[in-house]
Parts: C-alpha cells; structure tokens; sequence
C-alpha cells in the first residue's frame, strides 16, 4: 500500500485504508479511547484506538495501517480508524522538551543544544521552511534572467579581504584559509558566464558575541556584467528580493500561516537615500565611516513612516571604507558605487558595482597598503577582458530572522556556529 501523507488524508474517501509514516507527536489514554496524533513532514494526523492499546512513546518513528473517517472535531476534518501501529525504531527517549505543545517555551541554549530534536516542533520547522522556499525563489528568480548557479571553492589561498578575520586551517603543510566569500570567484566567472549567482556557506572569524552575527552562514550571491552603474545591480537586488517573497508566498504558505507572520511587500522602486542623507536622518555625526545598527533601526523606522516601505537602499558610502575592489563615483571619488540594503531596521545586503580595470586594481591595492602578490591570481583575470559588473550578497539567516522578526539569528539557523558553539 502507498504511504498517504498527513496533508492528502482529506482528500481520500471515507472507508478507504490508508498508510501513514511518521512520529507519535502525542499520546492522549481516556477511559475509553487512546487518540495517537501522527506528525509527518506535511502536517498532523488523529488515529484513534481502543482504550488500553500500548502506543510507542513521544516521538517513536511509527507506520499506522487503518480506515479513513470523517470526524469534523479531528485536525483537518478526518481521523484514522480501526489502526494498526508499528514502530519502525526502538521506544524514543523522552525529549528536553514537549514537542506536541503549541510553542516551544524553552530558552535559546536548550533550544540549540537540543537542535535535532526541537527543530522538529512544527513552528520551528517552519521558520527553516520560508528559508527553503526563499532559496526556490531567488534560483527561479535568476535562472529566469539568465543567470548561471555556480560553485567557488571553500578553500582558499588568500582572504577576500585584507585582515585577520579568517579562519586558517592547515592544507597539506602549508596555510589555507576558509573563504569568507565566493566574491573574487564570481567577480572572475562573469567574464566567462556574464550572470552568475552561488548559494553556499562562508566563514568569519569574528569575534563578534552579538544576535546578529555568525561564524558561518548560508550566503546568497549574485554578480552581473555590462551593468551601466550599480543602480543596475539595485534594481536586480530589488527583483531578487521580490522574488523570494514570492517564493515563500508559492511554496510555504502552510509555514507562514502557522507562525503567524506578515510578510512584506516589495515596492516597484525601493526607497533610496545617499550615504551622507542617511547619517542626517539616522542622527549620527556627518564624519561617520558606516551606520551603526542603531543607526539602521532608525532608518528602519523612517522608511516605514515615509514611504510605508520596510525596505530601504543607502548608496555611496566612503570608498576608503568599502571593500578595495568597489568602484568609485566618478563625479566624486570620495563616495564609492556601493550600497546596503535595510531590511526591517537591520543590515541585509551589500552590494556594489566593482572595479574592472587591471591598472585600476594595481592602484587600489597600492593606496590601501596591500601587496600585490597574495592578489595576483585574482587581478592578473582583469588583464584578459572583464566587462563592467557589479553584485551583492544576501545573508540567509538574517533575511529569514528579519521575516518571523526573530530576537536572535540563532533562532532561524539549523546548527549555528559563532564564538562559543562548535557542536551539536
């Protein structure tokens, strides 16, 4: 017989048998019936059994054989009758937790240490299930813009960027470091593919203890030639965002309806500010390098009031204070073609329109300080045609915390990893 998901039983007729595979989500033995509720991937199922029938423990993996009914008091309108039940593993040990509550009240250290178990519970599943369907959308996104998914290596012979932040790993006697990003990999594909995105984990070694930041997570990237400037690459941004949201609109409906969320709408032009104006809006001294979080939730805060837009676009930020491979204004060297995107009061997105000139490399790197030869394999690519290009990165933990507005990032992350957690 063919294994019936929790999610078709309403659609199967009265009568019919039907075969499910799940776990025993919760056992309830009244005087003179025992109700097992069955979980599977797409929902929950009410099998009902004679008083006295021995059930498997909480979360026991089972297959139930038995009789669909219509019950209008069950979950979905059905329930499973005249049942047999068979565990298909040894008795489960009690979980940490109660998984068959509504919400999982439990602190973030138990919910972490625990993760293969709590991830279980259906709200937690379905903050990684709007990850997933997010993941859908932007593929669908670009591959319909023509782009190409690539994968860059991991391990690599130099920091993306200057500095100690870099996780060093020994490889084969000599050092090796793990990429912080796939950036001098994608900036290089795009004068073979023009378009090309990557989904793929990268590594900080930041000493950062904050709830907003990670040692490693899943980075969105995206990178496009012949682009006139980075409002180019902003307006991809803006599609890309869109379709995700759509993605999560399409594939995870059922998710966001449990957690109860709004998701947001994307404007047709997303609300722009130039660096300087955002430090006048935000409050912060006109001399300042970067925006401060604070600084963002503020920001946040005007984009929603103005413009009823919880998305907001900072361009032109000080070039000495970007990354050496972005493009100066050419009107204004001092501000560079780079961007931010504020999503909901916090950093999501850089991006910007990169240099593409070999000799302009050569003098960048110069007038940071830099050598040239740990670069030499990534700017010695620009001396065989490299087209104008341009691109951004989207952190996937971060664009999943700001949808469900989770405290802590660590909260929508399977297995996290950052300063003080290297296991489970």
């Amino acid at each position: 017989m063919k294994r019936t998901l929790t999610s078709a039983l309403p659609e199967t007729t009265p009568g019919e048998q039907v075969r499910l595979q799940g776990w025993v989500h919760r056992r309830r033995e009244l005087a003179k019936v025992t109700f097992l509720i069955v979980r599977d991937r797409t929902g929950l199922a009410q099998v009902v059994l004679p008083a006295g029938t021995d059930v498997p423990p909480e979360e026991t993996p089972v297959e139930v054989v038995g009789t669909m009914t219509a019950n209008a008091q069950a979950p979905q309108g059905v329930e499973v009758n005249d049942a047999m039940v068979t565990a298909l593993s040894e008795p489960a040990d009690t979980p940490v937790v109660e998984l068959w509550r509504p919400t999982l009240d439990t602190g973030l250290p138990t919910l972490l240490d625990h993760a293969a178990t709590t991830w279980r519970h259906p709200l937690q599943r379905a903050k990684w299930e709007l990850a997933a369907a997010s993941l859908r959308g932007f593929r669908e996104t670009l591959d319909a813009e023509g782009f190409t998914e690539v994968h860059s290596p991991k391990l690599v012979e130099q920091a993306t960027e200057s500095g100690a932040n870099v996780f060093e790993v020994d490889y084969f006697g000599r050092p090796a470091y793990l990429a912080q990003s796939p950036q001098f990999y994608k900036q290089q594909l795009v004068g073979v593919f023009e378009r090309v995105y990557e989904v793929g984990p990268v590594f900080r070694a930041e000493p950062h203890d904050t709830v907003r930041h990670l040692a490693e997570y899943v980075s969105l990237d995206v990178e496009l030639g012949f682009v006139d400037d980075h409002r180019e690459v902003m307006a991809c941004l803006r599609d890309v965002v869109a379709g995700m949201i759509t993605g999560v609109k399409r594939y995870a409906a059922p998710a966001v309806e449990r957690l109860g969320i709004e998701l947001p709408e994307v404007p047709e032009k997303i609300p722009t500010l130039h660096f300087p104006d955002a430090l006048e809006i935000a409050g912060a001294p006109a001399g300042e390098p970067d925006l401060s979080p604070a600084h963002e939730r503020a920001l946040g805060e005007w984009a929603m009031a103005e413009h009823g837009s919880d998305f907001l676009l900072v361009d032109g930020y000080p070039t000495a204070h970007r990354a050496f491979y972005s493009h100066p204004d050419p009107e204004d060297p001092h501000w560079s073609r780079s961007f931010d995107l504020i999503f909901r009061g916090v950093e999501l997105v850089s991006g910007a329109q990169r240099l593409h000139r070999y000799d302009d490399y050569v003098r960048a790197l110069e007038q940071r300080g830099y050598p040239y030869a740990p670069y030499a394999s990534y700017v010695e690519a620009f001396r065989r045609g490299i087209p104008p290009h341009g691109g951004f990165a989207i952190g996937l933990e971060r664009w999943v915390g700001r949808l469900v507005e989770a405290p802590n990032i660590r909260e929508v992350t399977l297995f996290p990893r950052d300063l003080h957690r290297l296991a489970p």
